[in-house]
């Protein structure tokens, strides 16, 4: 049996049990992936300062995100097609995340809809909104979240058009999600997938059939989808949907300070350090060299995250570290999730969490509140 003891580990044992389409779609980047590989990267560079003969005992990694109560600085992103990851998905991840005492963000683009996560937590959820041409269709979807109980609204500011994934055109990926015969023939090869997805109806992106208009089926969603991607997104649109949705806002894929002053004009309540991933803008810098100017410039007006290449607990209390006072997980938990469904998705958040608590104890701190830059190793780190 596999011992795992880290995010790799999870992310090797999903590799072997999920199609090759899926976890490719989920593990990449655009274009030359050299944004992807930097998220992560960048985080090495940074080296911590070890304290010595500090009292260790009473350790919290406690805090707040827009007011809810987590037990580390951290909540799972929105990742589309989380439900093709393994049966359900979105379902898992969710129960996992409330179980554990973290949020969850469900994606516009899930396999599960707001329905069904909200029928199978007890917990309140996020919901991240990408804007369409269709605001009728936005409308409804953020009064389904209202109904749902929803806590927070993503919404993403950063696909307005779609960056190029190589691996996605190679994998033949399509907003249908039918697969080629050479994707058939790799997903026969994948039998505890395949018998996860026989025993669920839920195949197809079910916060979009059935609730947009001309769409029932999973043809036409192909022809909406490629319509709706709005290249027109502006600050008055993000207006719109503050007064649309009435609760907590947090906007996604800041890498500027120009973007982040209009975030905090537009009367939001948290900012997401973003470049999605790397899968959009490739050439971009990583999200955590991007976080320091930002956090100088905007952070004692507004609350900012980050996310992009955390890895592991380290990672975590780094970004902490540099400003952010939260941080979103997506492709740890896709590892977990693929590799082990619920278990997985728990396993990934524990070892987070152990990672965060055990490095901040050696960096002379047992509650994650005091921690600063002082942690970190002067000249390893961006200003």
């Amino acid at each position: 049996m596999t011992v795992i003891t880290t995010i790799e580990d999870l992310r090797v044992l999903a590799k072997k049990r999920v199609p090759r389409m899926f976890y490719d779609y989920a593990d990449s980047g655009s274009w030359t992936e050299s944004t992807y590989r930097a998220n992560s990267d960048d985080f090495q560079k940074i080296k911590l300062r070890q304290r010595v003969a500090v009292n260790m005992e009473n350790r919290s990694t406690a805090t707040k995100m827009v007011g809810q109560d987590v037990k580390m600085p951290v909540c799972i992103a929105p990742v589309g097609l989380t439900g093709m990851q393994s049966a359900d998905g979105e379902i898992k991840a969710a129960r996992a995340a409330e179980q554990f005492g973290i949020p969850f963000t469900l994606s516009t683009m899930s396999i599960c809809s707001i329905e069904d996560v909200a029928q199978h937590t007890s917990a309140p959820f996020w919901f991240q909104l990408y804007m369409m041409r269709d605001r009728d269709a936005m409308a409804r979807m953020i009064q389904r979240c209202k109904v749902a109980k929803c806590s927070a609204l993503v919404l993403t500011l950063d696909l307005q058009v779609i960056g190029q994934r190589h691996k996605d055109l190679k994998n033949k990926m399509r907003a249908s999600v039918i697969p080629s015969m050479g994707n058939i023939v790799n997903i026969a090869s994948k039998p505890r997938w395949v018998l996860g997805m026989m025993g669920t109806r839920r195949h197809t992106f079910r916060n979009l059939v059935g609730h947009v208009k001309g769409v029932s089926d999973m043809s036409s969603l192909a022809a909406w989808t490629n319509e709706q991607f709005d290249p027109t997104l502006n600050w008055d649109d993000v207006a719109w949907v503050k007064q649309q949705w009435g609760g907590k806002l947090i906007l996604k894929g800041i890498m500027e300070v120009e973007d982040a002053k209009l975030a905090v004009a537009s009367g939001a309540d948290a900012i997401v350090v973003s470049n999605h991933g790397g899968r959009q803008l490739d050439g971009a810098p990583s999200s955590i060299d991007a976080l320091p100017a930002i956090v100088a410039a905007v952070g004692d007006q507004i609350e900012v995250w980050m996310d992009g290449g955390i890895r592991s607990g380290q990672d975590v209390l780094k970004a902490w570290a540099l400003g952010a006072r939260g941080t979103m997980i997506g492709r740890a938990m896709v590892y977990g999730l693929g590799a082990m469904g619920e278990e997985g998705v728990l396993k990934a958040l524990q070892i987070l969490h152990k990672e965060l608590d055990i490095t901040m104890a050696f960096c002379g701190h047992t509650n994650i509140q005091t921690v600063d830059r002082n942690i970190l190793l002067a000249g390893t780190y961006p200003t």
